[in-house]
């Protein structure tokens, strides 16, 4: 098994004052996942899965968790006193590419912590070659298209589903210090 890359645990600072850490998502992780998954609100699966969610089975679970954090990273974010709040993850697509998602618990919105995972899922991307990030979800997710906004991003609406890329540089032969959007903090 792949072991979880270092440095990627650190505790964020919400813009509500409450701290979550956030660390890269491991198998220890897919008990907890499978009950958030089973016991999510409709809103929050219906805008994750752009529909029901899949069947939580031990197949899934392992698909979720078992990651090389490479082409397949993820991270949770948890409260200090607990449980996850948060998932963020991204899978590749292609060469260059990697679809993005974000699921976060709906009284852990509108706090920044959506923006600061895609922030640290982009700086993972970029430093294992990735330049793109890649997203469907519901066309009527207002959340998710004002992240894509905020990154710059590009959709395409069809059928009430959204297809969005953000450019994770302002140039794809940049350098990865020389990216916009996702910088790294000083």
């Amino acid at each position: 098994m792949t072991q979880p890359p270092p440095g990627f645990d650190r505790t964020l600072l919400l813009r509500d004052g409450r701290r979550v850490w956030v660390r890269p998502l491991t198998p220890r992780d897919a008990p907890e996942l499978g009950e958030a998954i089973r016991t999510a609100d409709p809103e929050t699966l219906r805008r994750r899965f752009c529909g029901s969610a899949p069947r939580v089975t031990p197949q899934l679970l392992e698909r979720l968790t078992v990651l090389d954090y490479e082409r397949r990273f993820a991270l949770v974010a948890r409260c200090s006193e607990g449980p996850g709040v948060a998932v963020a993850r991204y899978e590749a697509t292609g060469k260059r590419m990697a679809e993005v998602a974000i699921a976060v618990a709906p009284e852990w919105r509108r706090v920044g912590l959506a923006s600061a995972l895609l922030h640290m899922l982009g700086l993972a991307a970029l430093e294992r070659g990735f330049d793109r990030f890649t997203a469907v979800y519901s066309a009527d997710n207002r959340p998710v298209a004002e992240l894509l906004d905020y990154a710059r991003g590009r959709r395409v609406i069809a059928e009430g589903v959204a297809e969005a890329e953000v450019q994770l540089r302002d140039h794809p032969e940049a350098p990865a210090s020389s990216f916009s959007f996702f910088q790294r903090n000083p």
